[in-house]
């Protein structure tokens, strides 16, 4: 079977966002970009650990190669707007792959599509810290799997972490005893030995 990549470089809007309602929400990035459309399903946690390693990629090039990191999202304020309808699901994603094109001073993200190994996040061969070494049997596996590939300057990139990061937090509020999301209804919690409170 062929795969497919889907390549937006760059993309005209790259954002994560939502589909249902708190305790039951369907996580997503969607790349809009030369009339498609393209929406790939993840999980929160894939959400909120890619937020995480684009902060810690830009500021790893701003060390190494004097990037100049923005503030805040430069471009007409936050994006808040809904995902592009309709949300089609093109594949679920099993790895994220991010590198640092010091060529063009951009940074590229990869969502490959879940096969039968666990889902990871990578660091690509030009992200800081990694060489050329370290990726040469990981390749091979996944040439069968469809991929979503943008490429983002790095304002675009701190408004995805920015808008990721929100997406994430507007979800059910945490417990204050034991972490775990708060239904409505309320929620067993552990640390009450199953009581509710």
């Amino acid at each position: 079977m062929t795969h497919q990549v889907h390549s937006f470089e760059p993309p005209e809007r790259f954002v994560a966002g939502t589909v249902g309602e708190p305790g039951d929400r369907t996580f997503f990035l969607q790349a809009r970009g030369g009339g498609r459309v393209i929406s790939v399903a993840l999980e929160k946690v894939q959400v909120s650990l890619l937020a995480e390693k684009l902060e810690e990629l830009l500021l790893e090039a701003n060390k190494r190669f004097g990037v100049n990191l923005p503030e805040a999202p430069m471009v007409h304020g936050p994006d808040n707007e809904p995902l592009d309808t309709p949300v089609d699901e093109e594949f679920r994603v099993g790895t994220l792959g991010l590198a640092f094109d010091v060529d063009s001073g951009t940074v590229v993200i990869e969502a490959i599509e879940a096969g039968e190994a666990e889902v990871e996040i990578e660091l690509g061969p030009d992200a800081p810290g990694e060489t050329d070494d370290d990726d040469d049997d990981d390749d091979e596996p996944d040439d069968d799997l469809d991929r979503l590939r943008v490429r983002l300057s790095p304002e675009a990139t701190r408004a995805f972490i920015d808008r990721a990061r929100r997406v994430v937090a507007a979800g059910r509020p945490p417990c204050p005893l034991c972490g775990q999301p708060l239904d409505p209804a309320g929620h067993l919690c552990p640390r009450h030995n199953g009581y509710h409170r």
